[in-house]
């Protein structure tokens, strides 16, 4: 049994973590901003959970003692939370380093390096936190995830238009399956290096036109599918193929398999 800590449990790919670790039997701590009431599907039922903030590091150390690992699976898209996201990673890491934690596992965005978009920046900025660690560290890069494209096609839906980016493809990966692999990395007996860096990517590689009709056929919904010319940084990002890595394939959770098991949410 390892004891994992699991920071930002309480998100969408964090719950997949605390629910996994669990059920293998590990024993879990999870750091949020606030703690989820019990019953709500936040909640896991043996976890224990911490209220703590990255941004002032309070509550870190109780929620990191005793752990043999930490998986941040904290977010910062907006406002303070990003331009504070690299700084958060570091007194995060600096209270496992206090506490004993030998290890810790970041989950990140795949080429986040390679992008100007400013969370990405805040995202490859974190990375870089954890290259310099004293601990040892994995950093999980993971395609983007089905359900922001998913979003974007109901947001566009809502006024009969389904935009689909020109030039543009999607390596789409469930968070469970990001999960799995970030619980994988946290509980291996040893790593290829101090600071390793690990690329996941979804199952297939699909053209957004083609993603949109497949979430048109199994929501049932209408609405005319739209090309648009995607400007800026993310634009060019995802032109270039920066977001694909076919040769990372991991999983069996298709864009279409999550879409029909969430079919009555969509």
């Amino acid at each position: 049994m390892t004891s994992i800590c699991v920071a930002g449990g309480t998100g969408q790919v964090g719950r997949e973590v605390v629910r996994l670790a669990l059920a293998a039997g590990h024993k879990v701590s999870v750091l949020s901003r606030h703690v989820p009431p019990v019953g709500s599907a936040s909640h896991h039922d043996g976890a224990t959970y911490f209220a703590g903030d990255v941004t002032t590091g309070e509550g870190l150390a109780a929620a990191v003692a005793g752990a043999d690992v930490v998986i941040d699976c904290l977010e910062g898209q907006f406002g303070r939370a990003q331009k504070q996201f690299a700084d958060g990673g570091a007194r995060l890491l600096a209270a496992a380093h206090a506490n004993g934690v030998p290890r810790a596992v970041l989950l990140s965005i795949i080429n986040c390096d390679l992008s100007g978009f400013p969370y990405y920046v805040s995202k490859a900025d974190k990375e870089r936190k954890y290259a310099g660690a004293p601990l040892e560290t994995v950093v999980v890069r993971a395609t983007q995830f089905h359900g922001l494209v998913a979003g974007i096609f109901a947001a566009g839906a809502r006024v009969g238009l389904i935009p689909v980016f020109k030039g543009v493809d999607f390596q789409t990966i469930s968070p469970a399956d990001v999960a799995a692999v970030l619980l994988e990395e946290a509980v291996a007996d040893s790593v290829p290096a101090q600071h390793h860096l690990r690329t996941v990517a979804g199952p297939e590689v699909l053209s957004m036109r083609a993603m949109a009709g497949s979430w048109k056929a199994v929501t049932g919904t209408r609405g005319v599918i739209v090309g648009v010319a995607l400007p800026g940084r993310m634009g060019a990002f995802l032109r270039s193929g920066h977001n694909l890595a076919p040769e990372k394939a991991l999983g069996t959770e298709t864009f279409v398999s999550w879409l029909e098991k969430r079919r009555e949410s969509l």
